[in-house]
C-alpha cells in the first residue's frame, strides 16, 4: 500500500496518466455525446480488438476533448469534440496502480461486481496498520516506563 500510494501521489510527474491532448478551439458546435460513444466503441472493437463497454466519458468543454475510459481494459481514448477525430490512444497506468492499491484488481481479474475483494483487502490492511501503530507505540513507550521505574527504585 505504501509503494502504490507513493506512485499514485506522483502519477502526474511519472506520467502514469495520459495528459489531455491539445486541440484548436473551433467556432462550430460539439458533436453529440452519442456520436463520441459510437466512435470510441468502433475504434475499440475494430482497431484495438478489445471489448467496447465504456466505463465513463470525461467531457472537457474548455479543452474540446472527451476522454473515454473502458470497463474491461485500461485504454484511454481522447476524442476531438468538434471533429470526432481520435487524437490520443494511451494506457492508463495510474488506474492499474490504483486498483492494486485498493485491492479492486482482484475484483477486476475475477469479474466480481460487489467489491468483495476490495473490501476484504482494505479492511485487513487497515486493521494491520492500526495494530502495527499501537504495538509500535507500546514497544517504544514500555522501555521508557521501565527505565523510569528503575530509576525511582535506586
Amino acid at each position: 500500500m505504501g509503494v502504490t500510494g507513493l506512485l499514485l501521489a506522483w502519477k502526474a510527474q511519472l506520467q502514469f496518466k495520459p495528459p489531455s491532448a491539445k486541440i484548436e478551439k473551433q467556432q462550430q458546435a460539439y458533436i453529440s455525446l452519442n456520436h463520441i460513444e459510437e466512435i470510441a466503441k468502433s475504434y475499440s472493437k475494430d482497431s484495438l480488438q478489445l471489448p467496447v463497454a465504456i466505463n465513463r466519458i470525461d467531457f472537457r468543454p474548455g479543452k474540446g476533448i472527451a476522454k473515454i475510459r473502458f470497463e474491461d481494459h485500461f485504454t484511454e481514448l481522447q476524442i476531438d469534440c468538434y471533429s470526432g477525430e481520435i487524437v490520443s490512444v494511451k494506457q492508463r497506468t495510474a488506474d492499474i496502480i490504483e486498483m492494486i492499491h485498493d485491492g479492486s484488481i482482484l475484483d477486476f481479474i475475477f469479474k466480481t461486481n460487489n467489491d468483495e475483494s476490495k473490501l476484504t483487502y482494505s479492511t485487513l490492511t487497515s486493521l494491520g496498520l492500526i495494530i502495527l501503530s499501537f504495538s509500535g507505540f507500546y514497544l517504544w513507550f514500555l522501555p521508557k516506563k521501565i527505565k523510569k521505574i528503575k530509576s525511582k527504585s535506586h
